[in-house]
């Protein structure tokens, strides 16, 4: 394990940038940091700041000079928009990267933490996943273009430890969901994509939901506020260029969370199961020895994790009415 110097985030004024933190993982750390009393937290939207492009990404980090760096930016989304958009997810995530941390080794980041995803493993990796199994076997082909980019991130920051001594940690979270998730009908992961799913069938009376796949796949899932907490603990005490990973340790198969997303909606129709569908990797659970042994262990259980997911699926509804109520009255 390559060791770096400790440089712990302990000074509550310390200047924090998190990247991304209009999403589901960065609101989740910027929310955190807030709740761990730290006060000197810069953000950009993607209309301020387009992480895509490096003059202004030089701008910014000459400009703010942050002294650490949360990277929760990226392009996301679940199989459909991996397979229907291959050379978008690679081209951005990529120039996001590039551009982020190059820019933090040049204004001398005291220390960088990027956030790749389980989906980095092979395929058919051995169970549980170990952080040494990465590049011993081929991608999933669904998200391989997301994958690749998520490596060479990966790669750049062991890289940027080894030629400049940077402090760029990774850590490889498994299957996240949480407030400020994204529902979309065809772009979303599976834990909010059978939310959505199973809420409208139950709105609308439906007999029965069709799942995508045979239902047999296991996946691990963590909720998006204990990803949070574990990078913070990482930025804290983890100063090594070996990637970590982070999840629960424990997996369940997508009919076994389909019931219980059901369960927990009080939907009573039936689960039909469209085996013509893909079902992506069959297993992809994360050996979380390594960040346990740091000290950190996952608070919020699936059950009840269902249900703060469905709580913000209620909000956004809500607040999506509201925003074309208000579209409405001032038109007329």
């Amino acid at each position: 394990m390559n060791k770096m110097k400790q440089t712990d985030l302990l000074n509550l004024d310390a200047k924090i940038y998190v990247a991304g933190h209009k999403g589901m993982v960065g609101s989740a750390i910027e929310r955190t940091l807030i709740n761990q009393g730290y006060t000197n937290i810069i953000k950009r939207t993607s209309k301020q700041l387009d992480l895509t492009d490096k003059l202004e990404v030089d701008h910014f980090f000459v400009s703010e000079k942050p002294e650490y760096v949360f990277l929760a930016a990226a392009k996301v989304g679940g199989i459909v928009a991996n397979n229907t958009y291959p050379a978008d997810f690679l081209f951005q995530n990529m120039n996001i990267q590039n551009n982020v941390i190059h820019a933090s080794m040049l204004n001398k980041v005291k220390k960088l933490l990027f956030l790749g995803s389980s989906c980095i493993y092979p395929k058919f990796a051995q169970q549980p996943i170990k952080e040494e199994y990465l590049l011993t076997g081929d991608l999933e082909a669904t998200n391989d273009a997301y994958a690749i980019a998520k490596i060479s991130g990966i790669k750049m920051c062991q890289a940027y430890a080894k030629q400049y001594g940077m402090n760029f940690i990774s850590a490889m979270p498994t299957n996240l969901y949480g407030q400020n998730d994204n529902y979309h009908p065809e772009n979303s992961h599976v834990l909010p994509a059978l939310i959505r799913k199973i809420h409208e069938a139950k709105d609308t009376r439906a007999a029965n939901v069709t799942v995508w796949g045979t239902g047999t796949p296991k996946r691990e899932f963590l909720y998006a506020d204990d990803l949070a907490e574990a990078c913070i603990h990482l930025m804290k005490v983890y100063n090594s260029s070996d990637i970590v990973n982070i999840g629960t340790g424990e997996d369940l198969t997508i009919k076994e969370l389909a019931t219980s997303i059901a369960e927990a909606l009080e939907y009573e129709g039936d689960l039909i199961f469209d085996v013509s569908k893909p079902d992506g990797t069959p297993r992809k659970l994360l050996d979380v020895s390594r960040i346990k042994n740091t000290g950190w262990q996952p608070k919020t259980g699936l059950p009840e994790g269902i249900l703060l997911a469905y709580q913000d699926y209620l909000k956004q509804i809500n607040e999506s009415k509201m925003a074309v109520r208000h579209e409405v009255l001032c038109v007329s």
